[in-house]
C-alpha cells in the first residue's frame, strides 16, 4: 500500500496474385455474386469513406446489379503504409516496432504522462518482449524503416476507385469462403486483397491490410506463439491515449459521474478494474483538490495483469506516481494495487472497503473482455454488487463483435475500424499516430482471426450491456447535461473536434466519427438504491 507519506521513505507462406490475373480474379468474383463495377467518368476527386463501400458491397452481394451513376469511395492519399504479402511477417512487424534485436541491452523509456505538477520526474516504464526492450527512437525509427520501403505513389482516380470497390469485394468473398470452410478459396481471395490493398493509401489502405492479415492468419493458422506483454499493451494504450480523443473522452465522462456521485463525501474510494499508466486519475485528483469546502480524502484500488518476470511492480511505480502528485496538489491519498489474469479471479474481501468511504468502481473497455469465458462476467458483477458501490461507470466500445456468425462478426468490424482509422488520418505523422494503427491492428487480428477462449475483443453495443448490466441487478444512473457540455468543450480543444459528434442516449453520452458513434459512457448503481450505510 503507498500512501502520500511513503514518498519520502515498474504459417504457411504465400505469394500474392499478380495484377494479370485480375480478370481472372472478376470471374471468381461474379461467380459468387460480386459484380465488378467500373468507377465513373465523371468523378472528379476520390471519396474518403470505406463504409460506403461496405455498404455498397452489401447490397450488390444480395444479387442486386449495380446501376449507373453509382458512386463508390475509398481513400487514396501520398501517405505511406506498411505493405506485408506473407501473413506471419504481421507479427513479426508488430514485435520488431516495439522492440530492438535481442543483442540490445535492456533501457528504461522515459514517458511523459499528464503528471504536469512533477514534470522532473516523469513516468517510467519497461518495455520488454522477452529478454529484449527498446525506447520510443528505436520504436519510432523501426516504423520508419518499414514503411518508407513500401511507399506507393498514389493512382489515377479511376483506377483507385475501381480498386477500391474490387478490394472490398475480395476481403467480403474471403469472409465468405472462411465461413462456409472453403479455406482453398479464401486462400485465393487473401491473396487477390493483398495486391489490392498495395494500391490504396490513407485508411483505406491501413484497414484493408490489417484485415487482409487478420483473415490469412485466420486460414494459416499463424497465431503469435507468445501472449502479448503487458507493458507492450499499456505501451500502445498510452499512445492510443495521445493520438486521438476516445480513450480522453472515456475518462473525463467517467470521471465526470464519479465526481457527482462523490459531491458530498469526505472519503472516496475508487476500484479501477483497469489500472495500466494510471492516465485517468491525475485529473480527477485535481478536480478533487479543487472542491469548495477542501478535498476528501482519496483511496484508490488499481487492478491490473501481473507484471512480468523483471523484478518490476509496474502497479506499485504508478501508485508511487499519483502518490508525488496527490502531495502536490495537497490531497490525503492512498493506494493499493492488484494482480490477477483476470477480474473474474478478483475476491472482493480483499478490497477493503472501510465504513463510511463512498465507493465507485471504473471499467474502461474491460468487461468486453470477460464475455470470452461464460459466466466471468456474471462473476464479476456479483463481485460489485457485494461491495454496493454508489457508482460504477462503464465505458466500451459501441460494435457488435461478439456474435455468432462469423460474416456478420466481419462486416460489422469492417464497419467499425474503417470509421476509427478515417478519424485517425490526422495523427498518421508521428509516433502516437504509427502505434496506435498497432494498437488497432491487433484488436482486428484478435475478431477476426480468434475463436473460442482467444477471442478476448467481444465488444458490443450499448443496447446489450443495458441488458446485460439490468439483468445482473443494476439500474442506470444518468449522465448529466453538464458532462455532455465538457464533453464537447473538450473535443473542440482536439483539433477543432472537425468531424467528431458527442451525443446524449437516454441518459448515456457517446463519442462517434461523422455518423457512426464508436464508444459509449454510462453511469450505474446498485439496484434498488440499496446502500450499505
Amino acid at each position: 500500500m503507498i500512501t502520500d507519506d511513503d514518498i519520502f521513505a515498474s504459417s504457411s507462406p504465400y505469394e500474392p496474385l499478380s495484377m494479370s490475373a485480375a480478370n481472372c480474379m472478376d470471374d471468381l468474383l461474379a461467380a459468387i455474386g460480386y459484380n465488378k463495377v467500373q468507377s465513373n467518368d465523371g468523378m472528379a476527386h476520390v471519396p474518403q469513406k470505406l463504409d460506403h463501400q461496405l455498404q455498397t458491397t452489401a447490397t450488390m452481394a444480395n444479387n442486386v446489379n449495380a446501376q449507373e451513376g453509382t458512386s463508390f469511395y475509398n481513400v487514396a492519399s501520398n501517405n505511406a503504409v506498411v505493405h506485408y504479402n506473407y501473413p506471419n511477417d504481421v507479427y513479426t512487424w508488430d514485435q520488431t516496432m516495439l522492440t530492438n534485436t535481442n543483442n540490445q541491452n535492456d533501457t528504461t523509456i522515459t514517458n511523459s504522462l499528464p503528471f504536469t505538477q512533477i514534470p522532473e520526474d516523469p513516468l517510467q516504464f519497461h518495455i520488454l518482449n522477452g529478454n529484449s526492450a527498446t525506447d520510443l527512437r528505436s520504436v519510432t525509427e523501426t516504423v520508419k524503416s518499414q514503411v518508407e520501403p513500401h511507399s506507393v505513389h498514389t493512382r489515377p482516380s479511376g483506377v483507385t476507385e475501381d480498386t477500391g470497390v474490387r478490394l472490398v469485394h475480395a476481403l467480403m468473398a474471403c469472409a465468405e469462403a472462411i465461413q462456409e470452410g472453403n479455406l482453398d478459396l479464401a486462400d485465393v481471395f487473401v491473396r487477390h486483397a493483398s495486391v489490392l490493398a498495395s494500391q490504396q493509401g490513407g485508411a483505406m489502405r491501413k484497414v484493408a491490410t490489417n484485415f487482409s492479415h487478420a483473415l490469412a492468419r485466420r486460414i494459416y493458422g499463424a497465431y503469435p506463439n507468445e501472449p502479448t506483454s503487458p507493458s507492450l499493451s499499456d505501451m500502445l494504450h498510452v499512445h492510443f491515449y495521445e493520438a486521438c480523443p476516445y480513450l480522453k473522452f472515456a475518462h473525463f465522462t467517467a470521471n465526470q459521474a464519479i465526481l457527482e456521485a462523490f459531491s458530498n463525501a469526505t472519503t472516496v474510494h475508487v476500484i479501477d478494474f483497469g489500472l495500466k499508466q494510471g492516465l485517468q486519475w491525475p485529473a480527477l485528483m485535481q478536480a478533487l483538490a479543487l472542491r469548495p469546502g477542501g478535498p476528501p480524502a482519496f483511496r484508490l484500488t488499481g487492478i491490473g495483469p501481473p507484471s512480468p518476470g523483471n523484478n518490476t511492480d509496474t502497479l506499485q511505480q504508478v501508485g508511487w506516481k499519483l502518490a508525488q502528485l496527490a502531495r502536490t496538489i495537497r490531497i490525503r491519498f492512498e493506494f493499493r494495487g492488484f494482480a490477477c489474469n483476470s477480474l473474474s479471479d478478483l475476491d472482493p474481501t480483499v478490497l477493503d472497503i472501510k465504513p463510511g468511504e463512498s465507493v465507485a468502481v471504473n471499467a474502461v473497455f474491460e468487461l468486453h473482455r470477460l464475455l470470452a469465458k461464460p459466466g466471468s462476467l456474471e462473476r464479476v458483477l456479483n463481485t460489485v454488487k457485494r461491495i454496493e458501490p454508489e457508482m460504477v461507470t462503464v465505458v466500451e466500445q459501441e460494435a457488435n463483435h461478439n456474435g455468432p456468425v462469423f460474416l456478420e462478426r466481419f462486416t460489422e468490424a469492417m464497419h467499425y475500424y474503417s470509421s476509427l482509422f478515417d478519424s485517425m488520418e490526422g495523427s498518421v505523422n508521428n509516433e502516437d499516430g504509427a502505434l496506435s494503427e498497432v494498437y488497432l491492428g491487433r484488436q482486428i487480428c484478435n475478431v477476426v482471426a480468434c475463436e473460442g477462449e482467444e477471442r478476448v475483443e467481444r465488444h458490443e453495443t450499448l443496447a446489450q450491456w443495458r441488458i446485460r448490466m439490468g439483468s445482473a441487478g443494476f439500474e442506470p444512473v444518468r449522465l448529466g447535461s453538464n458532462a455532455f457540455r465538457q464533453a464537447r468543450m473538450l473535443l473542440a480543444l482536439f483539433a477543432g473536434g472537425e468531424g467528431y459528434r458527442v451525443e446524449e442516449n437516454d441518459g448515456c453520452l457517446l463519442l462517434g466519427w461523422q455518423t457512426r458513434p464508436l464508444i459509449a459512457t454510462s453511469a450505474w448503481r446498485v439496484g434498488g438504491g440499496a446502500r450499505r450505510y
